[in-house]
């Protein structure tokens, strides 16, 4: 695809902001010895709150869950930061988010429709539907040197 300095300039910046909050959100799970996802999931209240409870009930099922998510946001992050298979980093992270607001979405609490993870999901969405990690990125290092 062939983007405007403009549009390259916006795409890159915010697969880089993206790239950087999953990152940090990550690396801070990590190193939160105390953080779990327990309590996220006991708030789950929507369609499959069945699924998210039992997470919480098999200690070995949680630390899976645990583990899956600090890693999936650390690994999303670092791949869209360098451009490294950042059109399939961007979809698992709009997985992610979806499955955030699947658990506990903002509309059954008299929230807002739209929340946080609405609006981040739609920008991961953007980012792999234009992709400038071919253009800017590891991704365009490796197809150079093929």
């Amino acid at each position: 695809m062939k983007y405007s300095i403009t549009q390259t300039f916006v795409l890159l910046i915010l697969r880089l902001v993206l790239g950087y909050h999953f990152l940090y959100e990550g690396i801070d799970k990590l190193f939160n010895e105390t953080w779990t996802s327990a309590p996220f999931l006991l708030q789950a209240n929507w369609i499959f709150t069945n699924y998210f409870h039992s997470l919480v009930n098999d200690q070995t099922l949680l630390r899976i869950t645990d583990l899956l998510n600090i890693w999936g946001q650390i690994l999303i992050g670092i791949s869209l930061v360098i451009g490294l298979y950042s059109k399939v980093s961007a979809y698992f992270g709009a997985l992610l988010l979806f499955l955030y607001y699947a658990a506990v979405p903002p509309f059954l609490n008299n929230q807002m429709l739209i929340d946080k993870n609405v609006i981040e999901f739609l920008c991961f969405l953007i980012v792999a539907l234009f992709p400038t990690s071919q253009i800017i990125g590891v991704d365009f290092l490796l197809k150079k040197t093929k």
